[in-house]
Protein backbone atom coordinates (compact mmCIF):
# COMPACT_ATOMS: atom_id res chain seq x y z
CA UNK A 1 0.00 0.00 0.00
CA UNK A 2 1.48 3.34 -1.07
CA UNK A 3 2.01 5.96 1.66
CA UNK A 4 -0.50 8.80 1.98
CA UNK A 5 0.61 11.94 0.10
CA UNK A 6 2.01 14.89 2.06
CA UNK A 7 1.81 18.47 0.89
CA UNK A 8 3.44 21.80 1.50
CA UNK A 9 0.20 23.72 1.66
CA UNK A 10 -0.80 27.37 1.69
CA UNK A 11 -4.11 28.79 2.89
CA UNK A 12 -4.90 32.02 1.03
CA UNK A 13 -6.73 34.69 3.03
CA UNK A 14 -8.00 38.21 2.66
CA UNK A 15 -5.46 40.77 3.96
CA UNK A 16 -5.45 40.91 7.74
CA UNK A 17 -7.03 37.51 8.34
CA UNK A 18 -3.79 35.52 8.34
CA UNK A 19 -3.52 35.16 12.13
CA UNK A 20 -7.11 33.97 12.44
CA UNK A 21 -6.54 31.33 9.76
CA UNK A 22 -3.27 30.28 11.42
CA UNK A 23 -5.13 29.74 14.71
CA UNK A 24 -7.75 27.65 12.91
CA UNK A 25 -5.07 25.47 11.31
CA UNK A 26 -3.33 24.92 14.65
CA UNK A 27 -6.67 23.85 16.13
CA UNK A 28 -6.91 21.27 13.33
CA UNK A 29 -3.50 19.91 14.33
CA UNK A 30 -1.46 21.40 11.48
CA UNK A 31 2.30 21.60 11.87
CA UNK A 32 4.73 24.15 10.50
CA UNK A 33 2.06 26.85 10.62
CA UNK A 34 3.43 30.25 9.64
CA UNK A 35 1.42 33.35 8.79
CA UNK A 36 2.76 35.46 5.91
CA UNK A 37 1.35 38.25 3.79
CA UNK A 38 -1.73 36.91 2.06
CA UNK A 39 -1.95 33.56 3.77
CA UNK A 40 -0.60 30.80 5.96
CA UNK A 41 1.90 28.06 5.11
CA UNK A 42 1.54 24.66 6.75
CA UNK A 43 2.50 21.02 6.33
CA UNK A 44 -0.44 18.82 5.42
CA UNK A 45 -1.15 15.14 5.26
CA UNK A 46 -3.84 14.12 2.81
CA UNK A 47 -6.34 14.02 5.67
CA UNK A 48 -5.37 17.47 6.93
CA UNK A 49 -5.60 18.98 3.44
CA UNK A 50 -9.15 17.65 3.20
CA UNK A 51 -9.99 18.81 6.74
CA UNK A 52 -8.61 22.31 6.14
CA UNK A 53 -10.91 22.81 3.14
CA UNK A 54 -13.87 21.47 5.07
CA UNK A 55 -13.34 23.36 8.34
CA UNK A 56 -11.58 26.67 7.71
CA UNK A 57 -13.97 29.58 8.25
CA UNK A 58 -11.66 32.51 7.42
CA UNK A 59 -9.58 31.27 4.46
CA UNK A 60 -10.40 31.89 0.79
CA UNK A 61 -8.57 28.96 -0.79
CA UNK A 62 -6.16 26.14 0.09
CA UNK A 63 -3.44 25.27 -2.43
CA UNK A 64 -0.78 22.55 -2.54
CA UNK A 65 2.72 23.52 -3.59
CA UNK A 66 3.62 21.26 -6.51
CA UNK A 67 6.95 22.83 -7.44
CA UNK A 68 9.32 25.69 -6.69
CA UNK A 69 12.45 26.42 -8.69
CA UNK A 70 14.61 29.09 -10.31
CA UNK A 71 13.65 30.01 -13.89
CA UNK A 72 15.55 32.79 -15.61
CA UNK A 73 15.06 31.43 -19.13
CA UNK A 74 12.31 29.53 -20.91
CA UNK A 75 14.40 26.38 -21.29
CA UNK A 76 14.78 26.28 -17.48
CA UNK A 77 11.06 26.78 -17.02
CA UNK A 78 10.23 24.04 -19.55
CA UNK A 79 12.64 21.52 -18.06
CA UNK A 80 11.72 22.10 -14.42
CA UNK A 81 7.99 22.43 -14.97
CA UNK A 82 8.19 19.10 -16.79
CA UNK A 83 9.36 17.46 -13.57
CA UNK A 84 6.27 18.52 -11.61
CA UNK A 85 4.12 15.41 -10.85
CA UNK A 86 1.12 16.74 -12.77
CA UNK A 87 -0.48 13.29 -12.95
CA UNK A 88 -1.06 13.42 -9.17
CA UNK A 89 -3.29 16.49 -9.49
CA UNK A 90 -4.72 16.57 -13.03
CA UNK A 91 -7.17 13.83 -13.97
CA UNK A 92 -7.33 12.65 -17.59
CA UNK A 93 -9.90 14.54 -19.67
CA UNK A 94 -10.22 17.26 -17.00
CA UNK A 95 -10.08 20.88 -18.12
CA UNK A 96 -7.23 22.92 -16.65
CA UNK A 97 -6.93 26.70 -16.27
CA UNK A 98 -3.70 28.55 -15.57
CA UNK A 99 -3.41 31.75 -13.55
CA UNK A 100 0.04 33.29 -14.11
CA UNK A 101 1.66 36.35 -12.55
CA UNK A 102 5.19 37.58 -13.31
CA UNK A 103 6.90 40.27 -11.25
CA UNK A 104 10.51 41.43 -11.14
CA UNK A 105 11.61 38.45 -13.26
CA UNK A 106 13.42 37.95 -16.54
CA UNK A 107 10.42 35.93 -17.72
CA UNK A 108 7.83 38.68 -17.64
CA UNK A 109 5.34 37.65 -20.35
CA UNK A 110 2.58 35.75 -18.53
CA UNK A 111 1.05 34.27 -21.71
CA UNK A 112 4.40 32.83 -22.79
CA UNK A 113 4.94 31.36 -19.33
CA UNK A 114 1.44 29.84 -19.40
CA UNK A 115 2.17 28.28 -22.79
CA UNK A 116 5.31 26.54 -21.47
CA UNK A 117 3.56 25.27 -18.36
CA UNK A 118 0.65 24.00 -20.44
CA UNK A 119 3.12 22.05 -22.57
CA UNK A 120 4.66 20.56 -19.42
CA UNK A 121 1.24 19.42 -18.23
CA UNK A 122 0.43 17.89 -21.63
CA UNK A 123 3.71 15.98 -21.61
CA UNK A 124 2.54 14.03 -18.54
CA UNK A 125 -1.27 14.17 -18.85
CA UNK A 126 -1.84 14.07 -22.58
CA UNK A 127 -5.65 14.20 -22.44
CA UNK A 128 -5.91 17.29 -20.19
CA UNK A 129 -7.62 20.25 -21.88
CA UNK A 130 -6.45 23.82 -21.30
CA UNK A 131 -9.22 26.43 -20.94
CA UNK A 132 -9.16 30.15 -20.16
CA UNK A 133 -9.24 31.17 -16.52
CA UNK A 134 -12.82 32.32 -15.94
CA UNK A 135 -12.03 33.95 -12.59
CA UNK A 136 -12.94 33.14 -9.00
CA UNK A 137 -16.70 33.51 -9.47
CA UNK A 138 -16.98 30.96 -12.26
CA UNK A 139 -18.90 27.74 -11.65
CA UNK A 140 -16.90 25.72 -14.19
CA UNK A 141 -15.45 22.64 -12.42
CA UNK A 142 -11.94 22.78 -13.84
CA UNK A 143 -8.58 22.43 -12.14
CA UNK A 144 -6.96 25.78 -11.37
CA UNK A 145 -3.16 25.92 -11.40
CA UNK A 146 -1.50 29.05 -10.04
CA UNK A 147 1.95 29.97 -11.39
CA UNK A 148 3.87 32.82 -9.78
CA UNK A 149 7.20 34.18 -10.95
CA UNK A 150 8.82 36.58 -8.50
CA UNK A 151 12.49 37.56 -8.64
CA UNK A 152 13.07 34.68 -11.09
CA UNK A 153 11.65 32.17 -8.62
CA UNK A 154 8.78 30.09 -10.00
CA UNK A 155 6.18 28.69 -7.61
CA UNK A 156 3.54 26.31 -8.95
CA UNK A 157 0.49 25.73 -6.76
CA UNK A 158 -2.47 23.41 -7.31
CA UNK A 159 -5.82 24.66 -6.09
CA UNK A 160 -7.44 22.07 -3.83
CA UNK A 161 -10.60 24.07 -3.07
CA UNK A 162 -12.38 24.75 -6.34
CA UNK A 163 -14.89 27.53 -5.69
CA UNK A 164 -13.59 30.02 -3.12
CA UNK A 165 -14.19 28.82 0.42
CA UNK A 166 -16.56 31.64 1.29
CA UNK A 167 -19.02 29.95 -1.05
CA UNK A 168 -20.46 27.63 1.57
CA UNK A 169 -23.39 26.66 -0.63
CA UNK A 170 -26.19 28.24 1.41
CA UNK A 171 -26.24 31.86 0.25
CA UNK A 172 -28.25 31.77 -2.94
CA UNK A 173 -30.34 34.81 -2.03
CA UNK A 174 -28.59 38.10 -1.16
CA UNK A 175 -29.64 41.57 -0.04
CA UNK A 176 -27.84 44.84 -0.75
CA UNK A 177 -24.07 45.00 -0.08
CA UNK A 178 -23.71 41.48 1.35
CA UNK A 179 -20.76 40.64 3.57
CA UNK A 180 -18.69 37.62 2.55
CA UNK A 181 -19.13 34.55 4.70
CA UNK A 182 -15.40 34.45 5.52
CA UNK A 183 -15.45 38.06 6.74
CA UNK A 184 -18.61 37.47 8.77
CA UNK A 185 -16.94 34.52 10.49
CA UNK A 186 -13.73 36.54 10.98
CA UNK A 187 -15.73 39.39 12.55
CA UNK A 188 -17.32 37.04 15.06
CA UNK A 189 -14.05 35.28 15.91
CA UNK A 190 -11.94 38.45 16.12
CA UNK A 191 -14.54 40.26 18.23
CA UNK A 192 -14.23 37.75 21.05
CA UNK A 193 -17.83 36.55 20.81
CA UNK A 194 -18.34 33.03 22.14
CA UNK A 195 -21.39 30.80 21.57
CA UNK A 196 -22.06 30.88 25.33
CA UNK A 197 -23.36 34.43 24.74
CA UNK A 198 -26.44 35.36 22.73
CA UNK A 199 -25.91 37.04 19.37
CA UNK A 200 -28.00 39.72 17.67
CA UNK A 201 -27.64 41.53 14.34
CA UNK A 202 -30.19 44.35 13.95
CA UNK A 203 -29.20 45.03 10.30
CA UNK A 204 -28.73 41.46 9.17
CA UNK A 205 -29.59 41.81 5.47
CA UNK A 206 -29.59 38.31 3.96
CA UNK A 207 -28.48 36.87 7.28
CA UNK A 208 -24.79 36.09 6.80
CA UNK A 209 -23.59 37.14 10.29
CA UNK A 210 -26.34 35.28 12.21
CA UNK A 211 -25.94 32.21 9.97
CA UNK A 212 -22.16 32.12 10.43
CA UNK A 213 -22.74 32.59 14.16
CA UNK A 214 -25.15 29.67 14.27
CA UNK A 215 -22.70 27.49 12.30
CA UNK A 216 -19.95 28.33 14.80
CA UNK A 217 -22.27 27.80 17.77
CA UNK A 218 -23.30 24.35 16.54
CA UNK A 219 -19.76 23.46 15.41
CA UNK A 220 -20.99 22.82 11.89
CA UNK A 221 -18.10 22.64 9.42
CA UNK A 222 -18.64 25.44 6.86
CA UNK A 223 -17.84 23.20 3.89
CA UNK A 224 -20.29 20.37 4.62
CA UNK A 225 -22.68 21.44 1.85
CA UNK A 226 -20.26 21.86 -1.06
CA UNK A 227 -17.67 20.00 -3.13
CA UNK A 228 -13.93 20.60 -3.56
CA UNK A 229 -11.35 20.37 -6.33
CA UNK A 230 -9.32 17.70 -4.51
CA UNK A 231 -12.24 15.30 -4.99
CA UNK A 232 -11.29 15.21 -8.69
CA UNK A 233 -7.58 14.53 -8.14
CA UNK A 234 -6.29 11.15 -9.36
CA UNK A 235 -4.99 10.29 -5.86
CA UNK A 236 -8.24 11.27 -4.11
CA UNK A 237 -8.84 8.86 -1.21
CA UNK A 238 -12.58 8.40 -0.78
CA UNK A 239 -12.22 6.50 2.50
CA UNK A 240 -10.10 9.26 4.06
CA UNK A 241 -12.58 11.88 2.90
CA UNK A 242 -15.48 9.90 4.36
CA UNK A 243 -13.61 9.68 7.66
CA UNK A 244 -13.03 13.47 7.67
CA UNK A 245 -16.73 14.06 6.97
CA UNK A 246 -17.78 11.62 9.69
CA UNK A 247 -15.55 13.38 12.22
CA UNK A 248 -17.04 16.76 11.33
CA UNK A 249 -20.59 15.49 11.50
CA UNK A 250 -20.05 13.78 14.85
CA UNK A 251 -18.73 17.05 16.33
CA UNK A 252 -21.92 18.94 15.42
CA UNK A 253 -24.15 20.03 18.30
CA UNK A 254 -27.94 19.54 18.01
CA UNK A 255 -28.71 23.22 18.62
CA UNK A 256 -27.10 26.57 19.40
CA UNK A 257 -26.59 26.96 23.17
CA UNK A 258 -27.80 30.59 23.20
CA UNK A 259 -30.19 32.73 21.19
CA UNK A 260 -29.14 33.94 17.74
CA UNK A 261 -31.28 36.74 16.32
CA UNK A 262 -31.32 38.69 13.09
CA UNK A 263 -33.59 41.54 12.09
CA UNK A 264 -33.90 44.03 9.26
CA UNK A 265 -36.50 46.55 8.17
CA UNK A 266 -36.46 45.06 4.64
CA UNK A 267 -38.96 42.18 4.43
CA UNK A 268 -37.32 40.89 1.26
CA UNK A 269 -33.95 40.68 3.02
CA UNK A 270 -35.45 38.67 5.89
CA UNK A 271 -37.14 36.34 3.43
CA UNK A 272 -33.74 35.76 1.79
CA UNK A 273 -32.09 35.28 5.20
CA UNK A 274 -34.60 32.63 6.23
CA UNK A 275 -34.10 30.75 2.96
CA UNK A 276 -30.31 30.92 3.37
CA UNK A 277 -30.53 29.69 6.97
CA UNK A 278 -32.63 26.76 5.80
CA UNK A 279 -30.02 25.76 3.24
CA UNK A 280 -27.29 26.10 5.89
CA UNK A 281 -29.19 23.76 8.22
CA UNK A 282 -29.59 26.35 11.00
CA UNK A 283 -33.12 27.64 10.38
CA UNK A 284 -34.26 26.45 13.82
CA UNK A 285 -31.33 28.16 15.54
CA UNK A 286 -32.01 31.73 14.39
CA UNK A 287 -34.96 34.01 15.16
CA UNK A 288 -35.38 36.30 12.14
CA UNK A 289 -37.82 39.21 12.19
CA UNK A 290 -38.80 42.25 10.13
CA UNK A 291 -38.30 45.37 12.24
CA UNK A 292 -36.44 48.69 12.22
CA UNK A 293 -33.41 49.26 14.42
CA UNK A 294 -35.54 51.21 16.90
CA UNK A 295 -37.61 48.08 17.59
CA UNK A 296 -34.62 45.85 18.34
CA UNK A 297 -35.45 43.23 20.97
CA UNK A 298 -34.18 44.25 24.42
CA UNK A 299 -31.39 41.97 25.68
CA UNK A 300 -31.43 41.64 29.47
CA UNK A 301 -28.69 39.00 29.55
CA UNK A 302 -25.07 39.58 28.48
CA UNK A 303 -24.97 39.28 24.70
CA UNK A 304 -23.15 40.46 21.59
CA UNK A 305 -24.50 42.91 19.04
CA UNK A 306 -22.56 42.26 15.81
CA UNK A 307 -23.46 43.95 12.54
CA UNK A 308 -22.24 45.22 9.16
CA UNK A 309 -23.89 48.64 8.65
CA UNK A 310 -23.78 50.64 5.40
CA UNK A 311 -20.47 52.42 4.75
CA UNK A 312 -21.65 55.40 2.71
CA UNK A 313 -19.46 55.05 -0.36
CA UNK A 314 -22.02 56.77 -2.59
CA UNK A 315 -22.33 60.56 -2.83
CA UNK A 316 -25.10 62.14 -0.76
CA UNK A 317 -25.38 59.46 1.91
CA UNK A 318 -23.35 61.13 4.68
CA UNK A 319 -26.20 62.81 6.58
CA UNK A 320 -28.48 59.78 6.44
CA UNK A 321 -25.73 57.47 7.63
CA UNK A 322 -24.69 59.73 10.47
CA UNK A 323 -28.26 59.56 11.72
CA UNK A 324 -28.33 55.78 11.25
CA UNK A 325 -25.14 55.28 13.29
CA UNK A 326 -26.36 57.66 16.00
CA UNK A 327 -29.61 55.71 16.21
CA UNK A 328 -27.73 52.40 16.38
CA UNK A 329 -25.67 53.68 19.32
CA UNK A 330 -28.77 55.00 21.08
CA UNK A 331 -30.64 51.70 20.63
CA UNK A 332 -27.63 49.73 21.87
CA UNK A 333 -27.43 51.82 25.05
CA UNK A 334 -31.17 51.73 25.77
CA UNK A 335 -32.03 48.16 24.75
CA UNK A 336 -28.75 46.24 25.06
CA UNK A 337 -26.85 47.94 27.92
CA UNK A 338 -25.16 44.70 29.00
CA UNK A 339 -24.06 43.85 25.47
CA UNK A 340 -20.67 43.87 23.88
CA UNK A 341 -20.60 45.17 20.32
CA UNK A 342 -18.64 44.49 17.14
CA UNK A 343 -18.94 46.44 13.94
CA UNK A 344 -17.54 46.21 10.42
CA UNK A 345 -16.55 49.83 9.80
CA UNK A 346 -15.11 51.76 6.88
CA UNK A 347 -15.33 55.27 8.33
CA UNK A 348 -14.08 56.39 11.75
CA UNK A 349 -16.26 59.50 11.50
CA UNK A 350 -19.38 57.36 11.28
CA UNK A 351 -18.13 55.22 14.18
CA UNK A 352 -17.96 58.35 16.32
CA UNK A 353 -21.70 58.89 15.82
CA UNK A 354 -22.36 55.76 17.86
CA UNK A 355 -21.22 57.46 21.03
CA UNK A 356 -19.50 54.26 22.16
CA UNK A 357 -15.89 53.44 23.00
CA UNK A 358 -14.81 50.96 20.35
CA UNK A 359 -11.30 49.78 19.54
CA UNK A 360 -10.03 48.22 16.29
CA UNK A 361 -9.11 44.54 16.46
CA UNK A 362 -8.61 43.71 12.78
CA UNK A 363 -8.15 45.49 9.45
CA UNK A 364 -9.06 43.89 6.12
CA UNK A 365 -11.14 44.54 2.98
CA UNK A 366 -14.75 43.91 2.03
CA UNK A 367 -15.75 44.19 -1.61
CA UNK A 368 -12.57 46.13 -2.35
CA UNK A 369 -13.21 48.63 0.46
CA UNK A 370 -10.74 48.85 3.34
CA UNK A 371 -12.58 48.07 6.57
CA UNK A 372 -11.74 47.38 10.17
CA UNK A 373 -13.48 45.38 12.86
CA UNK A 374 -14.08 47.49 15.96
CA UNK A 375 -15.36 46.17 19.26
CA UNK A 376 -16.15 47.25 22.80
CA UNK A 377 -18.73 47.26 25.58
CA UNK A 378 -21.95 49.20 25.14
CA UNK A 379 -21.70 50.39 28.77
CA UNK A 380 -17.96 50.49 29.57
CA UNK A 381 -16.81 49.83 33.10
Amino acid sequence: MSPSPRYDAFAITAPGLEQLTAAELKALGAEGVRATDGGVTFAASQRLLYAANLNLRTASRVVARAGEFSAKAFHELERRAGKVPWEAFVSPNLSVSLRVTCRKSKLYHSDAVAERVAEAIASRVATATLVDDAGDDADVPNQLIIVRLFHDRCTISIDSSGALLHRRGYRQAVAKAPIRETLAAATLIASGWHPDAALIDPMCGSGTIPIEGALIARRIAPGLRRSFAFERWPDFDRDTWRSVLDSAESATLPSAPKAVRGSDRDAGAIEAAMANAGRAGVANDIDFSVRPISATDPMVEPAWLVTNPPYGVRVGESDRLRNLYAQLGKVARSRCPRCSMALVSADARLESQLGLRLRPVLTTTNGGIKVRIVTGNVAPD
